[in-house]
């Protein structure tokens, strides 16, 4: 960052093409934020027409009351018009998992009470992936120029990270997102720049999601028993997710066990 201040002949022009390329960045970013919301208009105006004591309930559930609310409402439209119903649930997920807009947990939980289980769960898996993976490719497009000048040392210490993991990089993604240890959306918009290959980042966060994605379909079975978000998450629940996560390690132990084996004379 010193050399940049500096103001020698030969590397005045840094500085500028630092704040062209952040300018040009910003003006893509925003216009991909303004196609993907008319996306999400366009599924609202194709929705059905609601009865006016719907509409104040059709809307991005925040909190269990407002997944309640907006899961009674569609529950009266998914027998007539299933597809439109899905599809809406698809689209809105994934717009939300793209821009890290938080509510996606309830959207989670509600389509556990909307559609078969199965049904429910790898719809939520997939726009995990596919939200997870716009993400990326927004980040590998025009994110860098931010992550160098507002995130570089969170940046740094996933890049650290990655590299002791990358000879079994699939497992450690699936093990992250199984996991707390780093926000979703820092290994979203990190993983381009640490050059996270995009099918093994997809397919990470597919299978990496499936643990809590279950707990959260199977918690919205009982929609209606839940009194808040808390009830989401059980002893029981956090019991499997450790337990899971263990398993996800399983593979880079014994990788490590026996290469270490294979290497002593």
């Amino acid at each position: 960052m010193a050399d940049v201040a500096t103001k020698s002949p030969d590397q005045s022009p840094v500085e500028p093409n630092r704040n062209n390329s952040l300018k040009n960045s910003s003006i893509l970013l925003l216009s991909i934020i303004l196609i993907s919301t008319l996306s999400l208009f366009i599924v609202y105006l194709n929705f059905p027409k609601l009865e006016p004591h719907e509409k104040q309930h059709f809307k991005l559930p925040m909190n269990i009351d407002d997944a309640k609310n907006l899961g009674n409402v569609l529950s009266g439209y998914k027998d007539r018009y299933f597809y439109v119903v899905l599809f809406g649930f698809i689209i809105t997920y994934i717009f939300l998992q793209s821009f890290a807009i938080p509510g996606s947990i309830f959207l989670s939980v509600m389509s556990g009470y909307l559609f078969p289980f199965p049904l429910a769960l790898l719809s939520v898996c997939f726009c995990s992936a596919v939200g997870a993976s716009v993400c990326y490719l927004l980040s590998w497009l025009c994110g860098r120029p931010f992550i160098i000048k507002y995130w570089p040392h969170k940046a740094a210490h996933v890049s650290n990270i990655i590299d002791q993991h990358r000879s079994h990089l699939f497992f450690y993604v699936v093990f992250l997102r199984i996991t707390p240890f780093l926000p979703n959306w820092l290994i979203n918009i990190t993983s381009p720049i640490v050059n996270v290959p995009l099918s093994t980042f997809f397919f990470g966060t597919f299978f990496g999601v499936a643990p809590p994605s279950f707990i959260a379909v199977h918690a919205g079975t009982t929609l209606y028993q839940l009194t808040s978000s808390s009830n989401i998450i059980t002893y029981k629940s956090m019991l499997m997710l450790l337990t899971v996560s263990i398993i996800s390690l399983t593979p880079i132990i014994l990788k490590r066990i026996f290469s270490d084996k294979f290497k002593q004379p």
